[in-house]
């Protein structure tokens, strides 16, 4: 391949076709003329990063025939230097003499080994944690730790995490080129093809990145639409994270590709006609549309399911809380079911109602039963499509008569999580609704931290892991139903809420 340019530079053509796929070098060399002597430039060793070239080379003109010097650089696998690349001293074609296609196969089998080397961990996919932003370190710090267990409930590996607060974000890449071009080193050395950024990313940015890396790209959102998608079992589960997944897509179908801009054929199909980006947007607007309509369906039932309860007098509670605070685990202790929980964010997605029964309690309207409904985790920065699909979830709130806010006190970050939560629900329209704050997992921590944090908050402690501490709880919980009143008070009569 021969290419002409000038004293300004030359222009590279596409290279797509050239061993797609990052962990591998690209399986070319660029020789190019620098006119006026001068040694590799940054803009030479950018492009040596960004196309993973095999070499980059520069031959300079001085007119001594084979005498002429040559520069060289070339990629580096993984080194205790976090060197990207090597600079070879200035040397003459005669002393380039060497068996290149055996040289870069050397090459390449360093870079291997790096990723073997990470491989061996398991044979989940790959990827790097970025995030770029001018908050304060300590925030961003706080945000990753949670980009981090959202990687990993959605089972991928994370092979390095990286923090970064430049002077100024670039608008189309967040990034600067001279760290993307060390970014996608450090994927090669890795084995890596996946970015997952803690930011969420305009579809501008996300084209952008991959188009110069040829990475995979997600953001936050992203991968928490993945994890809700793994993890909906129900019809309306199922119903709302597509919905949400398809609002987050439709802007960025925009991104006209070879293949999406060709023109459809055959009847009805020829001319003009539409594009197959625009027949790909229509048809993900009808989807939307149909989802719609359906959860619409779906919520009129939930509807005309609450208003049963409501005329039979029965309380409605929800569990409420973020994302790993041990509701399910609760529900599961006073319920005595058996619904999934794990260690995980989003463990549960789909909402779960159970009936109660409170033993020698006198409900205000003269039943003794309660319903109790476990609810998905909330999440600080909700996307806004999530926000928009679980709407018909977050009605089932609107009607409880006491949110029962569940903490992990364990937590480092519990004071970011309630406000995360208060934010949520006011965002939703639900700070009116009485609530009722428990910390969970008390066994974690000494025992007057919990005191002064019950304190602290108005709140009781528990270990939703053992049923001996619901003692607190039970007391708690009668005294707030009594305060809204949901329970009528009569002398002399004690209330045991230990056999539910």
């Amino acid at each position: 391949m021969v290419m002409v340019g000038d004293q300004r530079g030359i222009t590279i053509p596409d290279l797509s076709r050239y061993r797609a796929g990052v962990p591998r070098l690209r399986g070319l060399r660029l020789i190019h003329t620098h006119l006026q002597g001068e040694p590799l430039t940054e803009e030479d060793l950018t492009d040596l990063a960004l196309l993973r070239l095999d070499m980059m080379v520069a031959l300079l003109t001085d007119g001594k025939g084979d005498q002429e010097p040559v520069h060289s650089a070339h990629l580096l696998p993984d080194n205790p230097e976090k060197k990207v690349w090597e600079v070879a001293p200035l040397s003459s074609v005669r002393q380039m003499d060497i068996d290149f296609l055996k040289w870069i196969q050397s090459l390449e089998d360093e870079f291997q080994k790096g990723q073997r080397a990470l491989s061996t961990r398991g044979s989940r996919e790959k990827a790097i944690l970025l995030s770029v932003s001018r908050e304060k370190r300590e925030a961003l710090e706080n945000s990753m730790e949670e980009l981090r267990d959202l990687t990993e409930s959605s089972g991928v590996q994370i092979a390095e995490t990286i923090i970064q607060r430049p002077q100024n974000i670039s608008q189309s890449t967040l990034i600067g080129e001279g760290k993307l071009k060390e970014l996608l080193v450090k994927c090669m050395q890795l084995g890596v093809d996946l970015i997952i950024f803690d930011q969420n990313l305009t579809p501008g940015q996300m084209a952008s990145i991959s188009d110069l890396t040829e990475l995979r790209v997600i953001d936050r959102t992203q991968l928490i639409l993945d994890i809700f998608a793994q993890r909906a079992h129900t019809r309306d589960g199922k119903t709302q994270v597509e919905l949400a997944q398809l609002k987050y897509l439709l802007p960025r179908l925009a991104r006209k590709t070879l293949a999406l801009s060709r023109l459809t054929g055959g009847i009805g199909g020829r001319g003009p006609g539409e594009t197959k980006l625009e027949i790909d947007r229509r048809r993900a607007r009808e989807r939307i549309h149909l989802l719609e309509k359906e959860l619409e369906k779906l919520s009129r039932r939930r509807e005309q399911r609450r208003a049963l309860r409501k005329r039979a007098g029965v309380p409605i509670l929800s569990i409420i809380g973020y994302t790993n605070a041990g509701k399910s685990t609760l529900f599961n202790l006073l319920t005595k079911s058996q619904f999934n929980m794990e260690d995980k964010l989003f463990a549960t997605l789909d909402t779960a109602t159970r009936r109660l029964r409170l033993t020698n309690s006198l409900l205000k309207k003269g039943g003794e039963d309660l319903v109790i409904t476990d609810t998905v985790g909330f999440i600080k920065d909700l996307p806004k499509d999530l926000m928009g699909a679980f709407r018909p979830t977050f009605d089932e709130l609107r009607e409880s008569d006491l949110l029962i806010h569940l903490v992990d006190v364990s937590s480092p970050r519990r004071e970011d999580h309630i406000e995360a939560v208060d934010k949520i629900l006011l965002e939703l329209g639900l700070e009116d609704v009485p609530r009722f704050l428990v910390l969970n997992k008390e066994d974690k921590l000494d025992q007057e931290e919990v005191r002064a944090l019950c304190k602290r908050y108005g709140a009781v402690s528990i270990s939703a892991l053992r049923p001996e501490t619901l003692e607190d709880f039970f007391k708690g919980l009668e005294k707030k139903l009594l305060e809204i009143g949901l329970l009528a008070k009569e002398p002399g009569v004690d209330r045991a809420f230990s056999d539910l």
